[in-house]
This record gives C-alpha cells, sequence and structure tokens, in this order.
C-alpha cells in the first residue's frame, strides 16, 4: 500500500509502522489494513487495532489537510504464551489458562509445572493433563484461549454412623427365601430353622461407626473428615441391650422377630397347631404362629405378625404386621353382596403360595408363590405373582387396586376372563394432597410478597422510638414467614417428584404371555388388551399407557 511502511525492529520483536500522508492517493482504512497485516508475513503476530485505528486516523487527518510529517506507530509484537491458574473457592480443584503466542515460545511441561507450584498449586497436579493442553496449545491459532483442569484435590469422606445389622430375618423374609433341599430342590414349606427366638438370644447388632477419610486441597492443606456418631438404639417391644455387650440387642422374651424402620420388635407369640372349631377364635396382643390350617368360618386378629405353616379356608385374618401364608388361601364370593368368604387385612405385607376367592386389603405389598385368581386385591405397594427375582405365576380373573407396579408370568387367561388394574385412587390422594399444597403456596407468595412491600414502605418513614418494637417484631414475624414459604416450596418440589415417581413405578408386565381382557387405568386415561401377546410391558409416560413388547 502506497505511503505505509511495515517493518520489524533491531530486536526482531516489535512491529513499527511509518505512515507517509504526502504519498497517499486515498484515507487509509484501520480495518482494511489491519486484516491485510493478519493475513501477510506478520500474521503471526499480534497486531493492536487501537494502535493502528490511532495511527491511521492521525495520518488521515494530515492527508486532509495536506500536512506532509511523517507518523510513526508501534503497532505489534511478538508475545509468548500467556499462563494464567485459577484455583476453585473450595480449593479442590485448579484449572490452567493458556493463551496461545503471537509468534513467541511455547512452555515446556516442566515449566508449565513450575510455575504451577509458584501459584500454591503442590498436589493434585496431574503431568498427564498438562501434556493434553501444551500438544492442544502447539496446534492453536495465535490468541487461542486453552483452558483445562489440570489439579484436582480430594474431598474428605465423612465418617459413617453406627449401623443396625438385625441377627434375625423377619417372618416374611424367610419365606421370600425358602430353604434348598439336599437334592437342590426348593422347598416352600421349609421356612428355615428361625420361627421364634428364645429370651437372651441376640437379634440386633451395632457397627460401630467409622472415622471417615481425610482430605486434601490443591495447596496441599489437609481436609479434616467428620467422624461418625454413635446412634443409640431405637428400643423395641421385647428387647433389651445385652448386660454383655452394649452393642448387642438380645430378645427379652421368647416370641417373633420384627424388624422395621431400625426398630426391632419381639413380639410376644401365640403358637398353636391349627385353628378350627375345637380351638376357636383366636385374638391375640402379639404375633401369631398356626403350624396347621385356618378352617372355614374362623378368625385370627393380632397385633404383630400372622404366619400359617397351611391352608386357610373361608377364614378372616387381620394382622398390624405382614400375614403370612405358606400353602394356599381360598374362598367364594357371594353373588347377593359381593362379599368374600376369605378376608386378608395387613398393615403390612401379604404373602400366599396361592389363592382364589379372597379379599386382601394390605399398605404394603402383595406377593403370590404360584398363582392367585377370581379375588379382589386392594394394596398400597406392587402386586408380584412367582418368585421375587423371575416372576412366572398366573394372574388372572381378579380386580386390583394398587399403588405399585403388577409382575407375573401370565397376565389373564385363554378364556378372556377380565383381569382389571386400577392405579386411581392412590393417585387421586397424591393429587389432592399437591393440590392443597399448591394452593397453600400460592396464598403464601402473594401474602409474603404484600407483607415484604409494606415492610420497606415502613422502613422507608421516620417512625417514633415507641413503634420500633413493633416494627422490629413484625420483622421477624416476616422472617419466619418467609422461613416457612421456603419449607412449602421445597414440599412443593417433593411432591412433584412423588408424583413422577408414581407414574414411573406403576404398569405391567408379563414375563410370558398377556391375554386379551386386561385392563389398567389412571383415571381417565384407560387400556385394554384386545388380543394375545408375547412377553410385553405396559407403562405410563406423557399422560398415556404405553405397549412395549419384551425383547
Amino acid at each position: 500500500m502506497i505511503g505505509v511502511s511495515v517493518n520489524l525492529d533491531d530486536t526482531k520483536n516489535y512491529l513499527d509502522m511509518v505512515l507517509d500522508p504526502s504519498a497517499f492517493e486515498r484515507e487509509l482504512d484501520s480495518k482494511s489494513l489491519w486484516k491485510e497485516l493478519n493475513e501477510g508475513q506478520y500474521k503471526s503476530l499480534y497486531i493492536s487495532q487501537n494502535s493502528l485505528k490511532s495511527a491511521c486516523d492521525k495520518a488521515n487527518h494530515y492527508f486532509k489537510t495536506n500536512d506532509r510529517t511523517l507518523v510513526q506507530e508501534r503497532i505489534g509484537e511478538r508475545r509468548n504464551t500467556e499462563v494464567e491458574f485459577k484455583i476453585s473457592s473450595d480449593g479442590l480443584s485448579a484449572t490452567a489458562i493458556l493463551t496461545a503466542p503471537y509468534g513467541g515460545r511455547l512452555p515446556t511441561a516442566q515449566i508449565l509445572y513450575n510455575m504451577a507450584a509458584n501459584a500454591g498449586i503442590c498436589r493434585g497436579l496431574s503431568h498427564k493433563r498438562l501434556d493434553a493442553l501444551l500438544v492442544s496449545l502447539s496446534s492453536a491459532a495465535p490468541g487461542t484461549i486453552i483452558e483445562g483442569e489440570i489439579a484436582r484435590g480430594m474431598p474428605p469422606k465423612d465418617g459413617r454412623n453406627s449401623r443396625f445389622i438385625p441377627l434375625v430375618p423377619n417372618a416374611l423374609e424367610r419365606v421370600l427365601k425358602p430353604q434348598i433341599d439336599d437334592n437342590d430342590r426348593v422347598d416352600m414349606r421349609n421356612l428355615g430353622e428361625v420361627i421364634c427366638v428364645k429370651t437372651h438370644t441376640p437379634v440386633l447388632q451395632r457397627v460401630e461407626p467409622s472415622n471417615g477419610r481425610h482430605g486434601y486441597d490443591v495447596r496441599g492443606n489437609i481436609l479434616n473428615a467428620k467422624p461418625g456418631q454413635w446412634l443409640e438404639f431405637s428400643m423395641g417391644k421385647g428387647t433389651a441391650v445385652s448386660h454383655d455387650d452394649a452393642n448387642l440387642l438380645v430378645a427379652a422374651l421368647s416370641g417373633m422377630p420384627k424388624y422395621r424402620d431400625q426398630i426391632m420388635n419381639i413380639d410376644d407369640t401365640f403358637i398353636c397347631t391349627g385353628v378350627n372349631v375345637g380351638s376357636g377364635h383366636v385374638n391375640y396382643d402379639g404375633a401369631v404362629l398356626v403350624n396347621g390350617d385356618v378352617t372355614e368360618k374362623m378368625e385370627i386378629k393380632a397385633s404383630g405378625d400372622v404366619t400359617i405353616n397351611g391352608f386357610v379356608e373361608s377364614a378372616a385374618i387381620e394382622a398390624g404386621g405382614d400375614i403370612i401364608i405358606t400353602e394356599g388361601a381360598m374362598g367364594k364370593m357371594d353373588e347377593r353382596t359381593g362379599e368374600y368368604s376369605c378376608k386378608l387385612n395387613a398393615a403390612g405385607s401379604i404373602h400366599v403360595q396361592h389363592g382364589q376367592g379372597i379379599d386382601v386389603h394390605c399398605a404394603g405389598n402383595v406377593t403370590v408363590g404360584r398363582q392367585l385368581a377370581y379375588s379382589r386385591i386392594q394394596c398400597a405397594g406392587s402386586v408380584t405373582v412367582g418368585r421375587i427375582d423371575n416372576p412366572q405365576g398366573n394372574l388372572f380373573a381378579c380386580e386390583i387396586i394398587s399403588q405399585g407396579r403388577i409382575t407375573a408370568g401370565t397376565l389373564g387367561a385363554v378364556s378372556g376372563s377380565t383381569l382389571k388394574v386400577d392405579f386411581s385412587p392412590g393417585f387421586s390422594k397424591l393429587l389432592e394432597r399437591k393440590d392443597m399444597l399448591d394452593e397453600l403456596l400460592r396464598q403464601l407468595r402473594d401474602n409474603n410478597e404484600r407483607h415484604k412491600e409494606k415492610l420497606e414502605l415502613i422502613k422507608a418513614k421516620l417512625l417514633p422510638a415507641e413503634l420500633r418494637n413493633k416494627v422490629d417484631e413484625a420483622v421477624e414475624m416476616y422472617k419466619g414467614e418467609s422461613a416457612l414459604l421456603n419449607w412449602l416450596e421445597l414440599k412443593a418440589m417433593e411432591m412433584r417428584v412423588q408424583k413422577q415417581q408414581y407414574q414411573e413405578a406403576i404398569g405391567l408386565v408379563a414375563n410370558k404371555r398377556l391375554y386379551s381382557g386386561v385392563s389398567v387405568k389412571l383415571n381417565n386415561r384407560n387400556w385394554r388388551s384386545e388380543r394375545e401377546y408375547d412377553r410385553s410391558r405396559i407403562h405410563y409416560d406423557n399422560h398415556q399407557w404405553h405397549f412395549d413388547p419384551i425383547v
């Protein structure tokens, strides 16, 4: 370009420009000149747009005023790699920020390592990450910023609180894990040797807390871990701390163990060989163990678990814990009243080996060993027919209200008998609680915002001394209201999560076959099988029921 001279100085590190306005044919465009320089022989150098524009503006002024004064300006230079280190606020990571050089030198890995040490990064530094940054830097265009983590600390791991390990299984756990005989066959009637425990039998062990593991940050500081805490036994009924070992809970009486929510209870156990006309009804404050059958029209009521090592026929059983029937339960429905002659009602879960014509109500899960038919089920958990690890049982001709997944080998029957599953009641209760919470939250938000505006208005005014105490009280009340609002916001978020989890938990799984006549419902969303399917899964997503084959 006429009138423009650009050269390196004697040190070869700086780029100088000389402009001769008397030789110009027209005014210089600084942007075009800057672009031309960055595409020519000096493209590897750093060229300052501000310095170049300043020189061009001065030369253009001289050109317009016919001033022949030369304009000299230093517009560029070689720049080595710029290195910056950033340490996170918690000190657990460090990042290197490298700016690619303008014709200057690249640092070596050792130089970077020394610079990091001088910046206080002395632990957790990774040579591999530094080498990777340098590889990226070597091929980067001048001025490119390369950023990456180069060091990591280790956060402390707090100690684990003392844990509680039950030394005896619950009755329901035993029946779901039947014993294997000498011929490697599963014997569903053999629940193992432990049915009841004797006095002074160890039932719950407390494991001492751990100290945790100390950590460190990238500066080399030790981050201390908090040791775990000793948790006291939550003493259930019928238990006592061992005199020989403070970390051992023993049975204070002979009975049936039940471990739930980290509390071990020993229920005083009533044991009989059968419940029939000869024995009479059983009403017991504790657990009941029947080593025999329960005959027609008999009743059992217990505050604890009810375990029946036999068969139940057209009887009524009510338990404050679980109901376990190792063989089967059978009854029939009165066509006139719609009532079932065999009723099982439990505050926990219910297990039967097979069931027909039974009315089941429970607050837990329902598990059936082989087959369930012509029955009515209402539970707050899931229904599984078959082995827990691989359900292959049969489920047909039932009406089920559940809050968890229905799993079996075969759902429905060849005859097309109806199997109705309704997940609506539990979901409706959840929505009702959610709507009430949302409405309460809306009102509290409005009130909180209105109170905030009024407090700000009051604070902006000059108040007499006698009113300041009342204002302070109002401020404290506002803080309490705000804390309650924050708590409700969290609860509303938890409720939304529960709603999503409920929809993900429900559905049908047929591990062998799904026949026609099977219907599933969630409020006003319905699905019904109109033909026979192989292994398949019915699940709820995006406000619709979906059918998927199991491959």
